[in-house]
């Protein structure tokens, strides 16, 4: 067991968390003033007009009276939005979360000494399971290392959701339960659930306070393994977990009234410290092309993944892995952390385990058998259908561009993520040949418990730009100028929103003031214009970046005819992977990525040829 993480560090991982700021609430004039000129693109003269005079009687009336409640809500807490937020993008929504909310990727193991191979699944997966165990144990000590910009600490809140958390069906709201404990606050599960063929077992990878070695794992993946494959499968319990949130509620109270044994095998699932999900399929993958691999982890057997976990760690048969993850207790960045961390492991020990082959004489994993009846496999096989349905109009396309990268762009002074979404900008329109309104992730973690804000990349400068590319009676110096004003526009943007002054948190926080006081809706959320232009979560992109490591990822779309769009940036190649449903005859993301390669080119181009 290794003690530090490449970068050794004094600091404690949550050493910060009381010194963050608060989450600050902006003024109401600039959040105005900025969901105006957002909403620009996607209106003509009059809509505009009559917006501009709705905005104009919110700021004079209701806007003015809810914000000063906000701010009397912000005074009682140090981050206002927390609650609201994890409430009304997570645990209010009713649709099935295991393919509409929970994201997921392939490991970048692929990329260097694990190609696909069968079998290689169980020797494969003890090792990058010990690694995974390992990080854990960090985490444990608090010696992941802070996040920091320059020297200003980030919150680290949500690495405390990454193990042993697990959400819970309710009727009309879920929650989540959380059982991790760092070392200094006493005990915490060490138990991993396994899944397979419709089983599930549990061990414990601690054995006389020592952890597991990578042999040691093995053993019990192969019992588990060898008596899975030599019996009957399992019913398959775990495919209830992709139900529609009340259903799967209502599932799981019956399954409970059967036997309060069941409830105990739910409890440990739920804090076991991750799910390892043995997978029966074999996806192919290459440097270049990630696209069945990234489906198979989005859309696999549903009977090997906990949809409600915080991590399932899934492992293929021909030796690929990769993670499905609920999204309600944490954002990406967390996943990507200790992604990035076992792939830099396993890639300095060039993919092997070069400790003692020493196996002690420590218990076979126990079998966790709930009792069911006609009622709960009918409630399995409906579960079943209807994610299988779902999960087959699913289209998803993950390549690699690897003409350049990072460093050309840099050398042509252009920010890498402004360069990627002023190119969907582009795909975009000149595939649906109008704006798209787009949301791509900030992070505001430089304040207490802070994770998200909206950057609206559609901007008023990034359609002039596009309109200026198609027309070919524009200049060069042209072109390159109305680009250079868009980047500059998308960077000022991100710094806004990073840093607590973004409009579409707050909007959403006057308009759940007005909820909570049993006040009409205020006219500017009922407005037309407000939807178009992806206002209630209706953005035709949904976006983010994953970072500068191997790591990679996908969401589905945010809205049917719209598209996920998510990449990630290394010094000779962007990756991306894009979402849309098969079932709508606009959207087409093998189209849009190849669109997007294309506008790559097409802006390089610009800024070689172009003379300022």
């Amino acid at each position: 067991m290794e003690n530090q993480l490449a970068k050794s560090t004094e600091e404690r991982t949550f050493q910060y968390q009381d010194s963050l700021p608060a989450l600050p609430v902006p003024s109401l004039d600039e959040s105005l003033k900025k969901y105006l000129e957002a909403v620009k693109p996607f209106a003509n003269e009059e809509e505009y007009k009559q917006t501009e005079e709705i905005v104009q009687n919110f700021q004079n009336g209701i806007g003015e009276k809810l914000h000063q409640k906000l701010l009397e809500r912000a005074k009682g807490k140090r981050n206002w939005l927390e609650e609201w937020w994890l409430n009304v993008a997570y645990l209010d929504v009713r649709v099935p979360s295991q393919l509409n909310v929970n994201f997921g990727g392939p490991a970048a193991h692929s990329e260097h000494y694990w190609p696909p191979k069968e079998g290689t699944q169980l020797e494969r997966g003890s090792i990058t399971l010990w690694h995974n165990l390992n990080y854990w144990q960090l985490l444990k000590m608090e010696k992941v290392p802070v996040h920091k910009i320059g020297n200003m600490p980030l919150d680290m809140n949500q690495f405390r959701m990454l193990f042993s958390t697990c959400k819970v069906p309710g009727i009309t709201r879920d929650s989540i339960n959380n059982y991790f404990k760092t070392e200094s606050e006493g005990h915490t599960p060490s138990h991993i659930a396994v899944l397979c063929r419709g089983r599930v077992f549990v061990f414990d990878v601690m054995h006389e306070g020592c952890m597991m070695t990578p042999p040691e794992l093995l053993r019990q993946l192969t019992y588990i393994q060898k008596k899975c494959h030599s019996e009957p499968d399992g019913p398959g319990v775990a495919a209830l977990t992709s139900e529609e949130r009340t259903r799967w509620a209502k599932a799981r109270e019956y399954l409970i009234s059967l036997d309060p044994k069941n409830l105990t095998i739910l409890e440990k699932i739920q804090s076991s410290l991750l799910v390892y999900s043995l997978d029966d399929a074999s996806p192919q993958v290459t440097p270049e092309d990630y696209s069945e691999v990234t489906t198979m982890v989005l859309t696999g057997d549903p009977t090997v993944r906990w949809g409600d976990k915080s991590y399932n760690f899934i492992s293929f048969s021909n030796g690929l892995f990769g993670c499905n993850c609920d999204h309600a207790p944490y954002d990406a960045m967390v996943m990507v952390d200790i992604c990035h961390y076992v792939d830099q492991k396993i890639f300095e020990n060039e993919g092997r385990w070069k400790g003692s082959e020493k196996v002690r004489d420590i218990p076979p994993p126990e079998e966790l058998v709930f009792t069911v009846d006609h009622k709960v496999l009918d409630d399995i096989d409906r579960a079943k259908e209807q994610y299988l349905k779902q999960g087959s109009d699913l289209q998803i396309v993950a390549y690699a561009f690897k003409s350049f990268g990072k460093m050309q762009t840099k050398k042509k002074q252009l920010h890498p993520d402004a360069f990627i979404q002023l190119a969907l900008q582009l795909a975009y329109y000149r595939l649906h040949e109008c704006p798209g309104s787009c949301y791509e992730t900030a992070m505001t973690r430089a304040y207490y418990h802070g994770r998200t804000e909206t950057v609206r990349s559609c901007t008023l400068e990034a359609v002039d730009w596009c309109q200026t590319m198609e027309d070919p009676s524009a200049s060069l110096h042209k072109r390159q100028q109305k680009m250079l004003q868009a980047f500059a526009k998308h960077s000022k943007m991100m710094k806004e929103c990073s840093s607590g002054k973004g409009f579409d948190r707050h909007l959403l926080g006057l308009f759940l003031i007005a909820k909570e006081e049993g006040l009409p809706i205020p006219e500017l959320f009922t407005d037309p214009l407000f939807y178009k232009s992806g206002g209630g979560g209706n953005f035709v992109l949904s976006t983010s970046l994953l970072g500068y490591t191997r790591v990679h990822g996908v969401v589905v779309p945010m809205i049917h005819r719209g598209y996920g769009f998510f990449y990630h940036i290394r010094d000779d190649r962007f990756v991306v992977a894009c979402t849309a449903w098969k079932s709508c005859a606009e959207t087409d993301a093998e189209k849009l990525v190849k669109m997007v390669f294309q506008c790559f080119y097409d802006m390089m181009q610009l800024m070689n040829t172009a003379q300022l």
